[in-house]
């Protein structure tokens, strides 16, 4: 098989290929190139646009500060439990922890913690009341008291009060805002609490409208604690006025319960250290911020609209794919749109 003369292979490198623009009439391909070019427009304008505001440059990494009576996480007692009066000695287990219960010494070997208890097994069983017989301990004595109030005993505590202020700086942006109202009244954060609709810029929280926008009620929860997360959210787009700029609050439930213990320690008279110990129930209150700001900047603009103006050239490249590879009349299409153009000849080259 004879090649290619060197001329024509070197002569193909330098051939140029322009466009070549062919109107046809078929209303298959046209309906789907308008489709296509709505479907571009609805993205750029209804997503990129307007949704995520790709004209704006953004910063998603504020510096949020927190004033609170307390700290980000705070406690509020709701129900307690009192042991008064406890010197270290030797007095029974309590029978509800199952490592102590025996009945004979033997069941107490001595020097072993009481797993989940509260001392060390002295190595006697003895009577911890008329029906039960429990290891002897070394402890904290008399042991915990466990009796769990059937209310809780500051029920009233659903119409105390919290105080959250919040500020938060955007950095790129060099701008701040709070969220509570800026008055010269002296008697607005007095009487004020927050709602979302009516006194949204008061910084008061009451403690029951907190728990139910958890989807809680106060009653159930107060009874063995539990815990509530506060979220503060910031969108502002500073593009539009300040006053627009206003943080979001939700609450969600994390924990159906939460205790902790706490103890105070005395000497009497004779010079015996004693403890109150106080385990403490409650609604815990874990408080955090989140932001993200925008503002139009001639950079993202570009990168939307040039991405706009790309995805309309897709449009027609996905036309002539169909219109040469699937119509079924493709190969006039081909003929149609692809056409080798000669230059005419010269008097020098028709006579040769």
């Amino acid at each position: 098989m004879a090649g290619a003369a060197p001329g024509e292979l070197c002569g193909g490198l330098l051939d140029y290929k322009t466009v070549k623009f062919a109107q046809t009439r078929n209303r298959r391909v046209g309906l789907l190139h308008r489709l296509l070019q709505l479907g571009v427009l609805g993205y750029l304008f209804g997503w990129v646009l307007l949704v995520r505001k790709g004209y704006q440059d953004t910063d998603g990494a504020p510096r949020a500060a927190v004033v609170t009576k307390g700290e980000n996480v705070f406690f509020l007692v709701t129900n307690f439990i009192a042991t008064a009066k406890q010197a270290q000695g030797t007095c029974p287990e309590s029978p509800t922890v199952l490592d102590a219960i025996c009945t004979e010494d033997a069941d107490c070997p001595k020097g072993n913690p009481v797993i989940h208890g509260n001392g060390i097994k002295t190595g006697r069983c003895v009577m911890f009341n008329t029906t039960r017989s429990t290891c002897e301990i070394y402890g904290w004595c008399p042991v915990e008291n466990n009796t769990l109030p059937r209310k809780p005993l500051l029920a009233e505590a659903e119409n105390f009060t919290l105080f959250i202020k919040n500020t938060i700086h955007f950095t790129k942006f060099n701008f701040s805002k709070c969220n509570t109202l800026q008055t010269n009244d002296p008697t607005y954060f007095k009487s004020c609490t927050y709602d979302p609709f009516f006194n949204p810029s008061c910084p008061i929280f009451r403690v029951r409208d907190m728990v139910e926008a958890a989807g809680e009620t106060f009653g159930d929860l107060a009874l063995l604690g539990g815990s509530i997360g506060v979220r503060i959210e910031w969108d502002c787009n500073l593009d539009q006025p300040t006053a627009q700029c206003q943080p979001q609050y939700s609450f969600s439930l994390q924990d159906r319960m939460y205790n902790f213990r706490t103890a105070s320690y005395y000497w009497d008279s004779q010079r015996q250290l004693y403890r109150n110990l106080l385990k403490l129930y409650g609604i815990r209150f874990d408080i955090s911020v989140h932001g993200q700001a925008g503002k139009f900047s001639i950079i993202p603009a570009a990168v939307s609209f040039g991405t706009g103006i790309a995805f309309f050239g897709a449009a027609t490249v996905v036309c002539d794919l169909v219109l040469l590879y699937l119509d079924a009349k493709a190969d006039f299409y081909w003929k149609e749109k692809f056409e080798e153009a000669k230059p005419p000849k010269g008097k020098a080259e028709a006579a040769a």
